[in-house]
């Protein structure tokens, strides 16, 4: 079940159901967007076996989101000119090599720069989620994307217990090195199941990000959507970079295993997502 062409795969997803290939996507998602966050409960743990001050620790978890905010920049364009499963395919087993190599590390340098590539890999989402509308009809559009939208969050939600859990029971280092072996497995599961999708835009790259720069200029609406998101992206990521620190600091002296049930609480968020994708598709 392939297709060579853009403008051929939405007819061949509205002749079949894809109900499990948008299950897959989800998982996919999740499970790849996790990498971005298993660091953020463990920075204190990371930053004190690698020799890190507590003012450098920080950067475990920004340079991650710096490669993030690179690769959403400089890579996902790729996607309108790139085979799409090969794309993601690559993304996945760099972001696999990646999380080996900051499972390996014993310093800092090396870490680091591991942390800043695993943001960059783990843009293979933001490839998958536009990438999900080409296998529906257009009337359960929304739906599906809800669907992939909801196995997203939960993987953002629950990287970080799970990551608490597993270097209570272990290490730290455990952590990245089976998110590094999840993810080939993934990529092998990916390669078998995806179709083919290769689009058909004519633009060069250099045209891709120029049009960019347009859209961001002339787009009201994209205007003040990146300013709200922008603002939502940040205390996200302030209030879960600092609150594992201060959870495990002597003012509360939490393990890692409740910081992991701390961390459950924000599940409940992933909820919403197919809900929303249920209104969109009844026009609202």
């Amino acid at each position: 079940m392939t297709t060579s062409t853009n403008t051929a795969t939405p007819h061949a997803a509205a002749a079949q159901p894809h109900a499990w290939l948008v299950l897959l996507v989800a998982t996919a998602c999740g499970l790849a967007a996790a990498n971005l966050y298993y660091a953020q409960p463990l920075a204190g743990l990371i930053g004190a076996s690698l020799g890190l001050s507590p003012a450098a620790t920080g950067l475990i978890v920004t340079l991650t989101q710096i490669g993030y905010g690179l690769g959403l920049l400089f890579i996902v364009p790729l996607g309108d000119l790139v085979e799409n499963r090969l794309l993601v395919l690559v993304l996945l087993c760099a972001d696999a090599l990646s999380l080996l190599a900051a499972g390996l590390s014993t310093h800092p340098l090396p870490f680091l720069a591991a942390a800043l590539c695993i943001g960059l890999c783990t843009v293979a989402v933001q490839v998958l989620v536009p990438y999900v509308t080409h296998l529906v009809p257009e009337a359960r559009r929304g739906r599906a994307v809800g669907s992939v939208m909801s196995g997203l969050m939960l993987g953002i939600m629950l990287a970080r217990p799970a990551a608490s859990f597993v270097a209570q029971l272990s290490s730290w280092h455990v952590v990245f090195v089976l998110s590094s072996a999840l993810m080939l497995v993934l990529a092998l599961v990916l390669a078998l199941a995806l179709p083919t999708r290769k689009p058909s835009h004519s633009l060069r790259y250099g045209q891709l990000l120029a049009s960019m720069v347009r859209l961001a200029r002339t787009t009201r609406v994209l205007q003040r959507r990146a300013l709200y998101h922008a603002f939502l992206f940040a205390s996200f990521s302030l209030f879960w970079t600092v609150t594992p620190l201060l959870l495990a600091s002597s003012a509360y002296g939490l393990s890692q295993a409740e910081i992991a049930l701390f961390a459950l609480v924000g599940v409940a968020g992933a909820v919403a997502a197919p809900l929303v994708g249920r209104a969109a598709d009844r026009g609202w």
